[in-house]
């Protein structure tokens, strides 16, 4: 798959920052504001315990904080520091659920644009399965290494506020804290670059995954056709349980980082009683306090090397996604010949085709509106590269051509077929329904047209036996149209949308050979004003071809039929 820019491998949080919308980062910056004010209330909340526990062993706390030790004051206000804090927090966290949502909306947009705007040269190398997974479940992991960042915010506001208030209680205290900090850290980066191996491999697994779970009704004929049920199974378990040995190994990981951080952590409070014992004075209130300052921090030990370890996590994730996204540029807009005719034709003088690797050169072929021109040859010879280059979708090696008297390059050429359709031989309905199907084509087509453009293509009897007509499911069990109603379905996707040029690509295939024909005529009469290109290995196409295109080698000799006239 073509790339467009480096894509070297960032740390995780620029990893991360790298892709997010601008937009969405005044909103970061409100959320740690908030994620601060909830930090604050509740150290405050929890220096009030003090006197309150042990009047006898007041804090030294501003007088707006404890007016009066000997009255209800200080439970009033500490009643009032746990609801801003739990306000504070809630709030947090609804924002922060509004940003998770739309970190992977736009994430799953922005790649999903990608794709579709993409030429389709760039696209060569990619597979079906990657591209599902890309669009599905990799972004699903890019979402769960941003609510990590997000808890590493909340922890990180945390730490910062309840160190700070404990140095400000009790500086000698905390003196020994960059001790234990230091060894957090080194403790929080044990396991790092394994889990950054089982994360690869994860998706990688998931990848492997798609292809085995990939149009699976057909898959299964083929499978049970060789007798190799046996062989799927066992090629499925053995992707199914190296995602399941890579999941298990990231919780391991993670339950084995959590014990190291909370066995430092359990050291360090352990310390602080040792040092406050042998440190004088220092006296009872500023221990009690400085450890439940710290004591806030302990639910944060195990969250934070799991939010770390899914931010590490996210990283192949988000790799991938950026590959994605280094695909070429969008292609340009059309303008100019567009504004040409859709009756005049075009005569292209020259054209040289790759891939193939030979090439295919064409030369003086004929695209007439209301005519079908027939592309015929061998299975692999690159019938399918002529016609997306005649569809204006993929780019030529040379082009020349004129409408009229007006000479067309390549981009004028894409220009005026721009207005096109293109049904190949696989493509897949996504839509629930018939009429949803063909309302996707022409947004604006009432009933009645709907209902003639199924007739053209020979499924109105079809649906007349359904009672639910139009709405009729396409796949449901009861309702589910076979591949040939497909086919036709599709074909009347076309008539509804009267492009310029259509490109047929095997679209009849699963037809017989006489209702292939009398559909491809109910086309050609339907569409006068359209350029019809058909792929196809019927020869009994050709009776309806005004041209045709024969691929042999790398040249494609084309020939149009003889007009004969009426004696």
């Amino acid at each position: 798959m073509a790339a467009g820019p480096d894509v070297r491998t960032p740390p995780p949080l620029r990893a991360l920052l790298d892709t997010l919308p601008r937009g969405d980062r005044p909103k970061i910056a409100i959320y740690v504001a908030l994620s601060l004010g909830s930090a604050l209330a509740g150290s405050v909340a929890a220096l009030l315990l003090v006197p309150l526990v042990q009047p006898a062993h007041g804090l030294s706390l501003p007088r707006f904080l404890l007016p009066a030790p000997d009255s209800d004051a200080p439970a009033a206000i500490f009643a009032l520091a746990t609801a801003v804090f739990a306000l504070l927090r809630w709030q947090a966290s609804r924002l922060g659920a509004r940003l998770t949502a739309g970190y992977g909306l736009a994430l799953r947009r922005r790649v999903q644009a990608r794709l579709v705007d993409a030429p389709l040269p760039a696209l060569a190398d990619a597979t079906s399965a990657e591209i599902a997974n890309v669009l599905t479940h990799n972004a699903e992991i890019a979402v769960q290494g941003f609510s990590a960042l997000q808890q590493l915010l909340v922890a990180g506001s945390t730490a910062t506020v309840n160190l700070a208030l404990a140095f400000w209680v009790s500086p000698p205290l905390m003196l020994a804290v960059p001790v234990f900090a230091v060894a957090g850290l080194l403790a929080s980066r044990a396991f790092g670059r394994e889990q950054a191996e089982v994360g690869r491999a994860y998706v990688a697994g998931m990848t492997r995954l798609f292809w085995h779970s990939e149009d699976l009704p057909r898959r299964l004929r083929h499978v049970r056709s060789f007798g190799r049920e046996a062989s799927e199974k066992a090629s499925y378990g053995e992707v199914a349980a190296g995602l399941a040995h890579g999941y298990a190994r990231q919780l391991e990981l993670i339950a084995s980082g959590r014990l190291v951080l909370e066995l430092v952590s359990a050291a360090g409070i352990a310390g602080l009683f040792m040092l406050a014992r042998r440190w004088h004075g220092i006296d009872t209130a500023s221990l009690v306090a400085v450890c439940l300052l710290l004591g806030r921090l302990l639910p944060y030990v195990a969250t934070t090397r799991q939010s770390f370890q899914q931010l590490r996590s996210a990283v192949p994730a988000i790799e991938l996604w950026r590959r994605y996204m280094g695909l070429a540029t969008p292609r340009r807009a059309a303008s100019g010949a567009a504004e040409l005719p859709g009756a005049v034709p075009v005569h292209i003088e020259r054209m040289l085709v790759r891939p193939p690797v030979r090439g295919i050169e064409v030369a003086d072929l004929e695209l007439i509106p209301g005519e079908l021109t027939l592309v015929c040859g061998d299975s692999g010879i690159g019938k399918t590269s002529l016609v997306d280059v005649l569809a204006g979708m993929a780019p030529p090696e040379a082009f020349s051509a004129r409408a009229g008297r007006a000479s067309l390059g390549f981009e004028a050429y894409r220009a005026l077929v721009s207005k096109g359709a293109y049904v190949s031989q696989g493509v897949r309905l996504w839509q629930h329904t018939v009429r949803e199907c063909l309302a996707w084509a022409a947004p604006d087509a009432d009933d009645a047209t709907l209902r003639e453009a199924l007739a053209d293509v020979g499924l109105d009897r079809r649906l007349d036996d359904s009672a639910e007509g139009l709405d009729t499911a396409l796949a449901d069990a009861s309702s589910r149209l076979s591949g040939g109603e497909l086919q036709r379905l599709l074909l009347a996707q076309v008539i509804l949308r009267r492009p310029r040029l259509a490109v047929l690509d095997e679209a009849t295939s699963a037809l017989d050979a006489a209702s292939e024909l009398n559909v491809l005529a109910a086309l050609k009469r339907r569409l006068p004003s359209t350029i019809l290109l058909v792929v196809s290995h019927r020869p009994g196409v050709a009776v309806l071809a005004d041209q045709s295109i024969a691929i042999d080698s790398d040249r494609a000799t084309v020939s149009r039929r003889p007009v004969t006239t009426p004696v």
